[in-house]
C-alpha cells in the first residue's frame, strides 16, 4: 500500500517508541521531519511500511503536542496543525507543521529538534544561550583539519580555509569549554549533488577540555570508494534522557540527503546511527 501523497490530513502510524523530529521555523510556523524512532543512544529508521499500517502503537497526528529544544536545552512548544509526508529525503518520513511558541531568549532560533509531550514534557526549561564560533575556534578548526589530512592519507585541498564549508561552536552539559564542529570539502558541495573525481568530505570536532582544542571524533569519506555522504551538524540534544548528550547531523549525497548520530560511549564519539539509504549500502 502506498502512502497517499495528496493526504496532507491523515493521520500516521509509527512505531511506540519516542520519534526524535528535525526541521526548521519560518516565522511563526515550523515543518518538522520525523528522524526515527529513538532506541537509546541510537535512532531506528521509520521504514515505509509503518506510514500504511493499520495497527497504531502511536500517532503523528493532528492535534499532537511535542516539545521543542535548541542547543540542547528545551525552549518550546508546538501543536501540530497539519500532518503530511516528506519526501525530499532518501526515503518517504511523515512530518508535522504548526504553530511554535518559543521562550523569549530563543525567539530567533531557526533550526529545531522537537520530542514528544508525553517523552520531553517533564524536562525542565533551562537557560537558553545561542553561541557564535570566534577566531579562534576558527583557527583551530584549521588546525585540527591539517593534522587529520595527511593521518587518513587525503589529498591536500589548494586551500584549507576555502574547503571550510561549516562550522559550529556548541556547550555541552558539564564541559567547561565549548566543543567546535566543522566540515571540509575537496571538489565537492554541501548540496545534494554529484562530487566531482577524487572528491572527499570531513568532518572533525574539537574540545578544549585541557585548554587546547583536540580532536574528539572525525570523519573521513572519500566518495568514490564509500559514495558521497557530506555530514553537517545540525544540533545536539539528549534524546533518550539517560543524561548523555548525542549530536544529529544531516547528511548530502550525489541526489538525497539523509541523517546520522554521534553518541558517546566509553568515553569518546562514537557514529551511533547512520540511515540505510546511505551510498555507502546502497547508490540510486
Amino acid at each position: 500500500m502506498t502512502p497517499n501523497l495528496a493526504n496532507e490530513e491523515q493521520s500516521l502510524g509509527i512505531p511506540k517508541r519516542p520519534i526524535l523530529l528535525s526541521g526548521k521555523r519560518t516565522g511563526s510556523t515550523a515543518k518538522l521531519t520525523a528522524v526515527g524512532e529513538v532506541n537509546g543512544n541510537s535512532l531506528t529508521e521509520i521504514s515505509n511500511q509503518s506510514l500504511s499500517s493499520e495497527i497504531n502503537l502511536g500517532l503523528i497526528t493532528q492535534g499532537s503536542e511535542w516539545v521543542l529544544f535548541s542547543e540542547g536545552v528545551r525552549i518550546g512548544r508546538m501543536i501540530a496543525q497539519k500532518v503530511s509526508i516528506d519526501d525530499s529525503f532518501c526515503t518517504l518520513r511523515p512530518a508535522i507543521s504548526g504553530i511554535v511558541e518559543l521562550i523569549s531568549e530563543a525567539s530567533d532560533v531557526e533550526q529545531l529538534i522537537a520530542l514528544p509531550i508525553d517523552v520531553a514534557g517533564s524536562r525542565s526549561f533551562q537557560p537558553y544561550t545561542a553561541y557564535r564560533h570566534n577566531y579562534n575556534q576558527r583557527v583551530a578548526s584549521l588546525a585540527l583539519a591539517s593534522e587529520v589530512i595527511p593521518s587518513v592519507g587525503a589529498e591536500w585541498p589548494p586551500s584549507i580555509l576555502d574547503s571550510r564549508t561549516d562550522i559550529h561552536a556548541f556547550q555541552l552539559p558539564g564541559e567547561p569549554r565549548q566543543a567546535i564542529a566543522a566540515t571540509f570539502l575537496h571538489r565537492d558541495r554541501m548540496i545534494t549533488s554529484p562530487p566531482e573525481p577524487g572528491a572527499y568530505s570531513l568532518f572533525v570536532m574539537g574540545d578544549a577540555t585541557s585548554g587546547t582544542y583536540e580532536i574528539s571524533y572525525m570523519w573521513y569519506r572519500l566518495a568514490e570508494s564509500q559514495g558521497k555522504g557530506v555530514p553537517r551538524y545540525l544540533d545536539h540534544i539528549d534524546w533518550n534522557g539517560d543524561g548523555s548528550e548525542e549530536i544529529l547531523l544531516e547528511m548530502f549525497g550525489s541526489g538525497d540527503r539523509w541523517f546520522a548520530g554521534l553518541a558517546r560511549q566509553d568515553g569518546r564519539w562514537i557514529r551511533s546511527f547512520e540511515d540505510s539509504c546511505n551510498p555507502a549500502t546502497k547508490e540510486k
